[in-house]
């Protein structure tokens, strides 16, 4: 069975995605990962956003010499915007002056429920988390899976 979880938020320093239950052997090939990752970026909604980012995944684990080894796949993808946010929105206590607060929630979106259910005073936080950005990571982990399911000669 194939698992997976995505940390990181639109404005931090990266996306990280982990993907587990794929065997041992797999071929993993980085062009198609990377064009997969591309594809995203042409979709609807483009903003400046897309401009900034040229998303490659970077392998931290589970893949050596181009080929999975059965343990969980580690992908970062860098957030090239963090340098522009890391007063903003630092990892460490950082002054409360610089934060960019979001007080109205944007309709449609997760930003109210979330704030309501962590009990934030505002949507900063689930609005980072609840992003277009964060897409990236889980097109990462879907292209490692189409990879599986290709070896299988199954196409999506």
């Amino acid at each position: 069975m194939l698992r997976y979880l995505t940390s990181g938020e639109s404005h931090g320093e990266a996306l990280v995605a982990f993907i587990s239950g794929l065997p041992a052997g797999l071929t993993v090939d980085q062009e198609f990962v990377d064009h997969e990752l591309w594809r995203r970026q042409q979709g609807f909604g483009r903003g400046g956003r897309m401009k900034i980012e040229r998303d490659s995944a970077h392998f931290l684990s589970g893949v050596r010499h181009g080929k999975t080894i059965g343990s969980p796949i580690a992908v970062m993808l860098p957030n090239r915007d963090w340098q522009n946010w890391k007063e903003s929105l630092p990892v460490e206590i950082g002054d409360p002056e610089k934060h960019k607060r979001v007080a109205s929630p944007r309709p449609g979106h997760a930003d109210l429920a979330g704030a309501l259910k962590y009990d934030f005073p505002e949507a900063r936080y689930v609005l980072e988390r609840a992003s277009a950005r964060e897409s990236a990571a889980r097109v990462a982990i879907g292209a490692l899976a189409k990879l599986f399911l290709k070896e299988l000669s199954i196409e999506v």
